[in-house]
């Protein structure tokens, strides 16, 4: 029998290999590749500018990572490709490129290499805004029945909006491009030779529900003629389950990966939504909080129910039979990665080397000496995907005075992104999405433990984190092991897989007064410049 899997978690600035162990749910060792072009700024294009609230990325990069993470994997572990028995991989979405017939992605060739709209639109790219309001005034105006599982408000990080842009602003782009795909579904086709789409993605993403598909063509014409037939040709309907074999590793992906010809290949899906299995998470009522440069927060139910404000309402999203809720927050990472390249002075600077620490293990060690901060911030410093999803919303910090030192900031602005997981978790409630139990994953789950006790205090409630710190990677590598066949369901592979419990954070009752007294402050600042004051929108 086969020993073991792989999962590939390709992020917003890296991408990761994990070996699983099937016998034992070991995590036997991990390998990364950091993309050489990170998020591409605008002085990479000679002849067409970015706008400021794009972001794109190279995919050479991507072809790249695979050719270094799995070959690494396994001249590491001297583990023989004979041994893998199912690779599946997850990555950022809505993250799209416009690809040839052959998928080749369109800023391969000559013609468009200094063409923005020919990259990975990635999934933080807000410059289709406009193009995401205009689907959401028309599916408003035609009552369209699944506005409603999409939260009711369209957002400009999902796939339709992206590619409209592409339409309105690139026009001989979108026309050369024979297919406009999801860069999780367009490695895996790296790795297979087949085009499939991943259920995750399809229902997260691109309003595709397993009962209807896709909106229909009709749909689709009221808003540009181009956009009349988008459905079956530049948007494939072959939409696969995840946890499902797509496919095996043809010659072309044994070359990128060192993997033999014939290994199963699971459908792809959603990087965050990777974390619930990587979690261990097969079951209704548990909250999993994925905090990264942005966060997540899923929860599964057995039945379906509509939650406005949200991001989305998929059935099989993630664990088949089993309705997928969810919500986000824009920026939490990004927020304190912001701070610390921008807002630090240089005594801070040296202190920390002196003491042999980065800035923010330095910031994190002088906030934990405060109670808490005397400040609110709202966290919207790249837009609100909840419960507003409206990305024109900006951060604010409310409070400040010549007393004000960089860690009671830094403090505060974790204390807003607590605030922001407080509102949803209090919106799912609210519409009788139970919730009994909480996880924290993620990489700042297990690098701040200052950050997991404040969410602790500012919820109320008791906080798990598991002991992966990869749950993408090691998501992907479960589903894998249902791809491969090696369980019957993807349930009793995540549960058979499970990650143990590697720390539990409990609430401080002393704290609970003060920050219900700020969290109050922070809702009503919150509706009073998203709904009734607009000089955000006017500012920017």
């Amino acid at each position: 029998m086969p020993k073991y899997t792989i999962g590939l978690d390709y992020g917003t600035l890296s991408a990761r290999a994990l070996l699983l162990d099937l016998s034992n749910g070991q995590e036997v060792a991990t390998t990364e590749y950091v993309y050489p072009h990170a998020v591409l700024e605008a002085d990479f294009f000679t002849e067409i500018p970015m706008e400021k609230s794009a972001a794109l990325q190279h995919p050479q990069d991507y072809l790249e990572a695979l050719q270094h993470i799995v070959p690494e994997l396994l001249a590491k572990t001297h583990v023989q490709p004979q041994d893998i028995c199912g690779i599946a991989i997850d990555c950022t979405a809505s993250t799209v490129l416009p690809i040839t017939q052959d998928g080749t992605p369109l800023c391969f060739l000559d013609e468009f290499k200094n063409n923005p709209h020919a990259y990975v639109k990635l999934w933080k790219h807000h410059s289709s805004q406009a193009e995401a309001d205009q689907i959401d005034d028309l599916a408003h105006q035609l009552q369209t029945p699944w506005l409603e599982k999409c939260g009711g408000r369209v957002s400009s990080e999902w796939f339709f909006p992206k590619v409209l842009e592409t339409l309105h602003k690139a026009p001989a782009i979108y026309h050369r491009a024979a297919r406009f795909i999801e860069a999780g579904d367009w490695l895996t086709w790296q790795l297979t030779g087949c085009e499939t789409h991943s259920s995750c993605i399809a229902g997260c993403k691109s309003f595709w529900t397993p009962q209807d598909g896709y909106p229909p063509n009709t749909f689709w014409a009221q808003l540009h003629p181009d956009f009349a037939n988008i459905i079956g040709t530049k948007v494939s309907q072959d939409v696969q389950l995840v946890g499902s074999k797509v496919g095996e590793i043809n010659e072309h992906g044994a070359q990128l990966t060192g993997l033999l010809p014939g290994t199963p290949v699971g459908a792809s899906l959603i990087d965050a939504h990777a974390g619930i299995p990587g979690a261990g998470v097969a079951q209704p009522g548990i909250l999993v909080d994925i905090i990264g440069t942005s966060s997540c927060h899923h929860v599964l139910t057995r039945e379906e129910m509509t939650v406005p404000h949200i991001c989305g309402t998929v059935k099989d999203a993630i664990i088949p039979d089993f309705v997928d809720y969810e919500a986000g927050q824009s920026a939490v990472g990004d927020i304190f990665d912001w701070f610390v390249h921008n807002c630090i002075p240089a005594a801070y600077e040296r202190a920390a080397q002196e003491r042999g620490l980065n800035i923010h293990q330095y910031l994190t060690e002088k906030a934990a000496a405060l109670e808490h901060s005397h400040l609110v911030v709202l966290d919207w410093w790249n837009g609100s995907r909840t419960p507003y999803a409206d990305f024109d919303l900006t951060g604010m910090i409310l409070g400040l005075n010549l007393r004000t030192r960089p860690e009671e900031i830094y403090l505060a602005l974790i204390e807003s992104t607590a605030y922001g997981t407080r509102a949803i978790v209090e919106l799912f409630e609210e519409y009788n999405v139970p919730i009994h139990t909480i996880y924290g994953v993620g990489g700042i789950a297990h690098k701040n433990p200052l950050l997991m006790q404040i969410y602790a205090d500012v919820l109320g409630r008791e906080i798990r984190v598991p002991a992966t710190r990869q749950a993408g990677a090691r998501g992907s590598a479960v589903l894998a092991a249902a791809a491969g066949g090696i369980f019957p369901t993807v349930a009793e592979a995540v549960l058979a897989l499970a990650s143990p419990c590697d720390a539990v954070y409990t609430p401080n009752p002393a704290h609970k007064p003060h920050y219900d007294k700020l969290y109050k402050h922070y809702q009503q600042l919150s509706e009073y410049f998203a709904h009734e004051n607009p000089i955000m929108k006017g500012i920017r």
